[in-house]
């Protein structure tokens, strides 16, 4: 199967809906998006759970369990999904059964993207406890379990070190069979990896090629360590992209928040540059295993940029 390209929306992370006064319109024009991504043939379209800006600040952030279900009424062919939703924001049983009715909702189109939790703004600002790296990926692996569980078992018995569910019964159970597919987000190759090998159907990676390709031998490893198909598994990229005439006008589109989500020189390995630099680099990450890019544009909410993407690099 080819590469295929999915769209990361303009939710209001990065602040990309700064200066927007009404908050029905921004919406639409969200949705907007969403609608020319799927007639020009994206694989599907995300949204991130955050609950502040990076860095902080007033302008609008779209909640993303709700954002997911209206999305999923408002198109048709299109995937839906999360990059991702954080484990620590809701209890996995809720999450479990959220996801259950948004797949009904959208007739088995959507896919439930999980994570750890990174952004300790959301954390303090909501009221959540910011643990430490290893605890919030303990409490992750528990979480995958209940919600793997729940999606496929009658009732759902666990006690664990963090969680503990009794005879919870989830009806409906979604629309996909054997389940709503589950991504999993993040790179950390002692313990992230080795949760994505046991438990996930779509893993997520930031990095350069050759970065990828360590990691994506590391799952080989982690895979083979517990009797896993590496090959089941759907390798997925968080990316970038900047099309245009020159390698420098479309270097000097990039934003000054790009640091803060995408390790090292982004503009020498990301999606950035010419048509024949952008080829040559999606070629590169093909060669190393992915299956699928998620891509964030400058400037979308008009549609163009999406819809040239498309034209150029989406058969």
């Amino acid at each position: 199967m080819a590469v295929t390209f999915s769209l990361g929306l303009p939710q209001g992370f990065t602040q990309e809906l700064a200066g927007r006064l009404d908050p029905a319109g921004t919406f639409d024009a969200m949705v907007s998006v969403a609608q020319r991504a799927e007639r020009a043939g994206y694989e599907s379209v995300y949204v991130a759970d955050h609950l502040v800006t990076v860095p902080p600040s007033q302008n609008m952030l779209f909640e993303c369990w709700t954002t997911v279900a209206a999305l999923l009424r408002e198109t048709e062919r299109i995937r839906v999904g999360q990059l991702v939703t954080c484990n620590d924001y809701r209890h996995p049983a809720l999450q479990a059964k959220m996801a259950s009715t948004v797949d009904a909702i959208g007739g088995g189109r959507f896919t439930f993207g999980i994570g750890a939790g990174w952004y300790e703004p959301d954390y303090r600002s909501y009221g959540f406890e910011f643990r430490d790296d290893a605890t919030r990926l303990r409490r992750l692996q528990e979480a995958v379990q209940i919600i793997l569980s729940m999606w496929t078992e009658q009732e759902t018995t666990f006690k664990g070190q963090y969680y503990t569910v009794a005879d919870a019964i989830n009806q409906p159970k979604g629309v996909q069979s054997p389940h709503i597919p589950m991504m999993i987000a993040g790179g950390g190759e002692r313990m992230t990896l080795k949760v994505v090998a046991k438990y996930a159907d779509l893993c997520n990676l930031l990095g350069d090629p050759a970065t990828v390709a360590h990691k994506l031998a590391v799952l080989r490893r982690h895979c083979e360590a517990v009797g896993r198909d590496f090959g089941a598994i759907r390798k997925t990229v968080l990316m970038y992209g900047s099309l245009a005439d020159t390698e420098q006008e479309a270097r000097s589109r990039l934003p000054q928040w790009i640091p803060a989500v995408f390790p090292g020189e982004l503009a020498e390995y990301g999606l950035v540059g010419t048509a024949a630099t952008v080829r040559e680099r999606i070629a590169a990450y093909e060669a190393v295993g992915v299956d699928e890019f998620i891509i964030s544009f400058p400037d979308v909410t008009g549609g163009e940029v999406v819809e040239g993407f498309a034209e150029a690099f989406i058969a």
